[in-house]
């Protein structure tokens, strides 16, 4: 790269720059780049192409085409080569471009006289805007030089286009952030809200990123760069020995902050007349753009690495953080590309819903609005790109949806649907202090399941019997080290006092998997959903299960304790499991402390081969509780992250409901209490279809258990297995349409 190119480049983003600044139209300015660009690369065509819509790209302005064109000339999204450099973020670069797999002939264009071809994406953060073509009649292929400039002009483009810059008629030159968009993604926590977006990461606005002093913008750059650097290394430092997981991801972020290679791309950028910031956005985008596309999923995976130091550097550059001065709405739905369980515990109950881009069905976050009672939807794509701190939102957690920016149908839609839950949840209270006794007489207990002490408040108003299960894997999840068996202590002590007497279900730790502790370095496994999880690393590790159960039994203090098991896969597991509950016991005895009044001790089955253990399992154990989030995925063998196998098979099914009835009658044959405890005991119809298969204990989150109520005390269990044996007896696949053809015909 010579000296000259990039005193041409700079002389061009100057050039940008004076029309950029001059008092036109948006399409007046589109028209004056594209003339700018030809005449300065010396080539005939020079064209912009912008999104109308996410699929749809439309000619924007054109030196050399047709005129007429503007406006009229659409393709799909991958559709011929500006189609395909919109999909991928790759240039293309050819001196034949007829040749070329994909090319696609636009006869309205007149393009057909010229063969070289060059196209660039306008991008920002992998947000793809548009696309940025030049053409000549010259069989040749561009320059490395005059591709890098073209690149250098469509960050700039990319830049000005979210600053509103090329504001016009129709769809493609419309303004940003303005317009209803939806967004569809999957349920994390069910509910519903209506609220204002609160940004848990404001993006960074660029407001000059053509620099006016090349070495003034380096020498910035430089400084901004030592500081990310000493802070880094501060975070290193400040990193206990134990937290192995948080040291190697600062590794990484290290290793990006000293890459010469990163440095040495920005200076380049900036000598050819960038600003220090479009420099670093630049590069940003560039990299995520290979990342993206690459294979290995280690390599993906650093792209929130990338995102986040690249981020750091942009806030010390404009001095821009996270606290923008902006007031938080009254009614926050907060809205994050991915969030961890410490910082969402952080916002609390002030939150109305959350929407990520990230997170998965199991994640620490999800987990945590559950525990909140608070609808969030996962997997909401560029959403946090999209949206702008104060947007109306409404976030639809039932369905996965979130519609950002609503019209007015979709609102009075919504208002309508909370109107009647507001009505349903008045007729729920009415029944709240009542027994779930079926219309057969069956009676059903309904358990909640809880995880934070702010649950236990809605153990009362939920008319929970008690806590069916209480996840204690929170409370290490959210912390940078080890909890101290005295805080465990406390914490549990307070959760009997919060329950009034009422029955509390601990479950030991339950990490591994989706849920990794920052502290505890995890095994590089490739299915973790089948391998060093929960009772696995409690008896692999017996200093912390013993730890656990010594402050359980010391919370106690003489009141009754319920304690039970995760993933126990055979007998032997709950039998060694047990034996460390003895050791416990036996230890507080030595040291005085008073015995649980009464001691029961139960397992998990989430499982099949625990549901074919000998039977003396079964009379050993004190309580059963089928988890049916795990055990409907390993008996599908469908991993309930992928959201292309997960919604595949139903509860409902012939095979599972079967498989659910024998487990019933074992525990019937040996005596043993049984309980379901997932997210299908809080959805009625399949409330009612474990409740008629012999389930007479569900646990659910405290907000499902007035429509399960509601739903149960209106039925003939008798009547509808019944109709489930039929169903079965047909051969269907599942009970679903039979049921609920039943129920339709139900006073």
């Amino acid at each position: 790269m010579t000296k000259d190119f990039q005193t041409d480049s700079r002389k061009l983003l100057g050039r940008l720059r004076e029309i950029m600044s001059e008092e036109a139209t948006g399409q007046t300015r589109l028209d004056r780049i594209t003339q700018l660009i030809a005449k300065d690369m010396r080539t005939e065509v020079c064209s912009i192409y912008l999104f109308r819509d996410s699929d749809t790209l439309e000619l924007c302005s054109t030196e050399g085409l047709k005129p007429e064109a503007v406006h009229e000339t659409r393709m799909r999204l991958g559709e011929g080569l500006v189609g395909r450099v919109a999909r991928t973020g790759k240039v293309i670069n050819t001196a034949d471009a007829p040749k070329e797999i994909g090319f696609r002939y636009m006869p309205e264009t007149g393009e057909e006289i010229y063969s070289s071809f060059a196209g660039v994406s306008v991008q920002r953060l992998g947000e793809k805007l548009g696309v940025l073509v030049v053409q000549s009649k010259t069989a040749r292929q561009y320059s490395e030089d005059e591709i890098y400039a073209l690149e250098v002009v469509a960050m700039v483009l990319a830049e000005m286009t979210e600053l509103g810059a090329f504001v016009g008629e129709g769809a493609a030159l419309s303004a940003r952030h303005k317009h209803p968009v939806l967004f569809r993604g999957a349920t994390g926590q069910e509910g519903s809200a209506e609220g204002h977006v609160w940004l848990h990461e404001p993006r960074v606005v660029i407001t000059n990123p053509i620099a006016e002093d090349p070495h003034r913008e380096s020498e910035r750059l430089h400084a901004a760069v030592d500081s990310l650097r000493v802070s880094v290394d501060q975070m290193l430092d400040g990193v206990g020995k134990g937290d192995a997981e948080q040291r190697e991801v600062l590794e990484a972020y290290r290793m990006f902050a000293h890459s010469r290679g990163w440095l040495t791309r920005m200076e380049e950028d900036i000598a050819r007349g960038l600003s220090a910031e479009a420099a670093v956005d630049k590069e940003q985008s560039a990299t995520r753009a290979r990342l993206e596309m690459a294979s290995d999923a280690y390599l993906r995976d650093r792209l929130h690495d990338l995102d986040d130091l690249s981020n750091r550097l942009l806030r010390i550059l404009t001095g821009q953080g996270k606290e923008t001065g902006a007031d938080m709405p009254a009614d926050p739905i907060l809205v994050a590309r991915n969030i961890g369980p410490a910082e969402l515990l952080d916002y609390g109950r002030n939150l109305r819903g959350v929407v990520l881009e990230g997170g998965s069905v199991g994640s620490h976050a999800v987990i945590v609005a559950r525990s909140l009672a608070i609808p969030l939807v996962i997997h909401a794509a560029r959403i946090a790109t999209e949206a702008l701190n104060g947007d109306h939102i409404i976030v639809d957690g039932d369905g996965g949806l979130v519609h950002l920016r609503p019209d007015e149908t979709v609102l009075t839609a919504f208002r309508d649907k909370i109107a009647m839950q507001t009505v349903a949840q008045q007729r729920y209270a009415s029944i709240r202090d009542k027994p779930a006794i079926t219309k057969c007489g069956k009676t059903i207990a309904l358990t909640m399941n809880a995880g934070l002490m702010a649950d236990l408040p809605s153990l009362a108003g939920s008319g929970a019997e008690e806590v069916g299960l209480f996840r204690t894997e929170l409370q290490f999840l959210i912390r940078s080290q080890m909890p101290k068996r005295t805080e465990l202590a406390a914490l549990y002590s307070k959760v009997l006092d919060s329950a009034g007497g009422k029955r509390v279900v601990f479950r030991t730790l339950d990490i591994g998997s989706d849920k990794v502790l920052s502290y505890m370095k995890p095994n590089d496994e490739p299915n973790p959903a089948l391998g060093w999880r929960a009772i696995r690393v409690g008896l692999d590790k017996p200093g912390v299960l013993r730890m656990q159960l010594q402050a359980l039994i010391r919370a106690a203090a003489g009141r009754p304790l319920s304690i039970m098991f995760p993933f126990v896969a055979q007998y032997e597991e709950y039998k060694a499991a047990r034996a460390e509950v003895d050791k416990a016991l036996a230890r507080e005895r030595i040291l005085g402390h008073p015995l649980p009044q009464k001691l029961e001790v139960g397992a998990m089955l989430e499982t099949p081969s625990l549901a074919f253990a000998p039977n003396q399992f079964f009379r050993d154990v004190d309580f059963l509780s089928i988890g049916g989030n795990d055990l409907k995925q390993f008996f599908f063998a469908a991993d309930r992250e992928n959201e292309r196998v997960r919604r595949r098979y139903d509860t409902l099914n012939v095979s599972f409901l079967t498989f659910l009835g024998n487990i019933v009658d074992r525990c019937l044959e040996t005596g043993t209490p049984l309980s379901f405890c997932g997210e299908d005991a809080g959805r009625p119809i399949e409330a009612l279809c474990l409740a008629a298969m012999g389930l007479r204990t569900l646990s659910m989150r405290p907000a499902s258990i007035g429509p399960v109520k509601s739903l149960l005390i209106r039925t003939d269990l008798d009547a509808l297995r019944a109709v489930i044996l039929k169903a079965s007896e047909e051969g269907n696949q599942s009970v679903r349409p039979a049921v609920m053809e039943w129920l339709r015909t139900q006073p």
